[in-house]
């Protein structure tokens, strides 16, 4: 079998093997998809300040994630409907997940439910990825069934009152093969975006079934039906920020969408320094959007670094750093080189190259990945 080395090679092969359908779904963008190809070029814009000369003979990539430890600084961001990539789908990567100490994100929309991802994947670290519904009972619904399932955390996606305008998706009259459904259903939720229709079959599903009447106030009722801590994620403002601290949320998620909602919005990485300027340590940061290298992860962690001053024993300053960045079109080429052992190699590939970055850097630890160390490219003298 081909024998990916990097990203780039699990990439070339999905696109490939993928059926044209799934592939524009998963590869696609909103609009003219410039936010899409922006996720990319502002991380190439991006330079990296190595130190020499710190010891580095022994390392370590674990941090610690709402409280709990991980083996890696970066996780699997929630991606739906991953059974069109392998028919494993969402078992395959969490088992991956479970294998590689990283946490894995169940998207709402998955063609695996949150009870079989549970007992596939007993030891990972899982968070439910959720989508609020006009039909209340149905959220309510859903974060019992992941809080019963031991899923740790609830992240809401707030960037969707409805789906961006993915063209490849209108295109294509884009569904799912009739054998896949909505795992976490039953009946016309579960099975509406396999069935013959015009444009896009789960734009159209979007449309339909999710509440576009959302507001803050929501988010605050939502921390009323469970004990878990609640996560917002498509933030993209420090305005939007500073309100999910003050709603009280126990972490924010910088992500664009994977450049699928608005066109034209910044990338993730070009609004991250914003937020956690404007947040400092009221709580945990964390990031997604263009992640194809450990260079990427390298570069948002950070800049996900903030100094804040601590009042002990005498004033001093501790370093507060984001601890998890998260991927999903990756993951979902990995599931297309081949299910549970692809998803592992796109791991331990980001694995061993951000071992090989952070050595070469100077940084023995996730926290000596220091602020100064990543500027852009206009710090430098045009030669």
């Amino acid at each position: 079998m081909y024998t990916p080395v990097c990203i780039q090679d699990f990439e070339t092969h999905a696109f490939k093997v993928l059926p044209k359908g799934t592939l524009d779904y998963y590869k696609s963008g909103a609009g003219q998809q410039l936010t899409l190809a922006n996720n990319r070029t502002a991380f190439s814009k991006l330079r990296i300040r190595p130190r020499c000369l710190r010891n580095v003979r022994t390392r370590s990539l674990s941090t610690t994630v709402m409280g709990t430890k991980a083996a890696l600084p970066f996780g699997i961001a929630p991606t739906a409907m991953q059974k069109l990539a392998h028919p494993d789908g969402e078992l395959a990567s969490a088992r991956a997940a479970e294998k590689m100490g990283t946490i894995f994100i169940l998207s709402t929309i998955s063609t695996t439910s949150i009870e079989d991802v549970a007992a596939a994947a007993p030891n990972a670290t899982k968070w439910f990825q959720l989508y609020i519904y006009k039909d209340r009972e149905v959220t309510a619904n859903l974060v019992k069934r992941a809080e019963i399932s031991g899923f740790k955390a609830i992240v809401v996606t707030v960037d969707s009152p409805m789906f961006g305008i993915r063209r490849d998706d209108v295109r294509n009259n884009f569904k799912m093969p009739p054998h896949i459904t909505l795992a976490n259903f039953v009946g016309e939720k579960a099975t509406s975006v396999s069935k013959r229709q015009s444009g896009s079959g789960i734009g159209n599903y979007v449309a339909s079934l999710f509440d576009a009447s959302l507001e803050w106030e929501d988010i605050r009722s939502l921390k009323k039906l469970t004990t878990l801590p609640i996560m917002v994620k498509g933030i993209l403002t420090k305005e939007d920020a500073l309100k999910a601290v003050e709603i009280g949320v126990s972490a924010i998620v910088v992500s664009n969408h994977g450049g699928r909602q608005i066109d034209s919005v910044p990338a993730s990485i070009e609004v991250l320094p914003e937020i956690v300027k404007a947040v400092g340590s009221k709580v945990e940061i964390y990031f997604d959007g263009g992640v194809r290298e450990a260079v990427d992860v390298f570069k948002a962690l950070a800049l996900g670094a903030k100094m804040v001053s601590l009042y002990l024993v005498s004033n001093y300053c501790k370093v507060f750093f984001i601890s998890q960045v998260f991927m999903g079109r990756p993951i979902l080429w990995g599931l297309a080189y081949n299910g549970e052992e692809g998803v592992t190699k796109v791991l331990k590939v980001l694995k061993s190259e951000l071992e090989n970055v952070m050595t070469i850097a100077g940084c023995r630890s996730i926290s000596d990945i220091k602020p100064d160390m990543v500027v852009h490219e206009s710090y430098y003298s045009r030669l």
